[in-house]
């Protein structure tokens, strides 16, 4: 057992392995530790990150350290509602829009870790426990997840950085897509890159023109999207993500003329995660911005050591899906798991249903 453990609070597992030490919230020596022996792991898994989910007032850590009698050690990033009993509130790694949680683990996830996680979890009192994991490991968690969990279909593109970005470049973007890039090239864009949070303001009006724009396509009233996005993703929150991140979180915008076109965010630590993007298609369709953006993205993520570059959800958009598969993205297919006491899922699914039809919303 390591000494560093035994000042914080413990509790043994009822129900699988009472040699298995679980320790809540998970200390933060132990965890920053984790996250540099798991090769897999994401920015979104770190203990900077669920700071910044806790800066929103709505939540409180209740990470999970786990510790088994053979000296291994593997970390659940995980927070709870705050202000409600546990048996009427949820915890999630993470909640809705912010990103990818899961177990990280030295060497990377096993089927034994999370089958722990899953026989700990479900025996506790929460009303809802959702765990959305790194798409690498899809497999893992659907071959140790409980009967009774809701699983959630999902697929992400993750491209691989093996080899460096002259490799990445030739052997795994598509032919078209070096092309695109070397037209936006010359189209006359300029590229900044920000770590201070400074562009922020310049990448959130980007963002809810994105927004309305898709409010179109899918026939959803301007207003209602407005207030979904404001909701979701207030420009606060990516002001306390660029807070507790600094150089981790970084803004890439590109200008034509001096003009906001397009803009990305990308989590970098040991792997690069691209969680956010935006644009105004008059400027960015014309000067192929995304394609150059995401091209010096992927180069600094190469240059920095990092294995993965993830894209982010796809869904089932077959136009997202192409274009991320021509910079060499592969899809994985995976699952969003929710443990629950009462069927909130097939209720939720079946309100935004009838909300849906009401609107004549339509998934594009």
């Amino acid at each position: 057992m390591n000494p560093r453990l035994l000042s914080a609070v413990q509790t043994m597992n009822p129900r699988r392995n009472s040699s298995l030490r679980i320790t809540s919230p998970a200390p933060r020596d132990v965890w920053l530790d984790t996250l540099k022996v798991d090769p897999d792991a994401l920015v979104t898994q770190s203990p900077a990150w669920l700071d910044s989910i806790c800066s929103t007032g709505l939540y409180e850590d209740a990470s999970r350290l786990y510790d088994n009698s053979e000296g291994r050690q593997w970390i659940l990033p995980m927070v709870r509602r705050k202000g409600r009993p546990e048996s009427l509130t949820s915890q999630a790694s993470p909640p809705s829009s912010w990103g990818i949680g899961g177990v990280i683990a030295p060497g990377g996830v096993t089927v034994e870790d999370v089958k722990a996680v899953f026989s700990d979890l479900s025996a506790l009192p929460f009303l809802r426990t959702t765990i959305r994991p790194n798409p690498l490991h899809g497999s893992v968690w659907a071959a140790a997840a409980p009967a009774e969990v809701v699983a959630v279909p999902r697929v992400s593109h993750v491209l691989d950085l093996d080899g460096g970005f002259d490799h990445v470049w030739m052997k795994r973007f598509n032919g078209k897509t070096r092309n695109k890039i070397r037209r936006a090239e010359k189209a006359g864009l300029t590229i900044e890159r920000d770590i201070s949070g400074e562009l922020l303001p310049v990448f959130y009006e980007l963002f809810l023109q994105s927004v309305c724009r898709w409010a179109s396509k899918q026939h959803e009233p301007m207003w209602m999207a407005r207030w979904r996005a404001r909701r979701r993703d207030p420009i606060t929150k990516f002001e306390s993500i660029s807070k507790a991140l600094g150089d981790s979180c970084r803004l890439w915008i590109a200008r034509y003329h001096g003009q906001p076109a397009a803009a990305i965010l990308v989590l970098q630590g040991a792997n690069a995660h691209y969680t956010r993007g935006a644009m105004n298609k008059d400027l960015a369709g014309p000067t192929l911005a995304n394609y150059l953006l995401h091209r010096v993205a992927i180069e600094e993520a190469c240059k920095a050591g990092c294995r993965y570059y993830h894209m982010g959800e796809t869904g089932s958009s077959g136009s997202l899906a192409q274009f991320k598969t021509h910079f060499g993205a592969e899809a994985f297919a995976y699952a969003e798991y929710r443990l629950e006491r009462l069927p909130i899922s097939k209720l939720d699914q079946r309100l935004r249903g009838i909300v849906k039809r009401i609107i004549g919303f339509q998934d594009v």
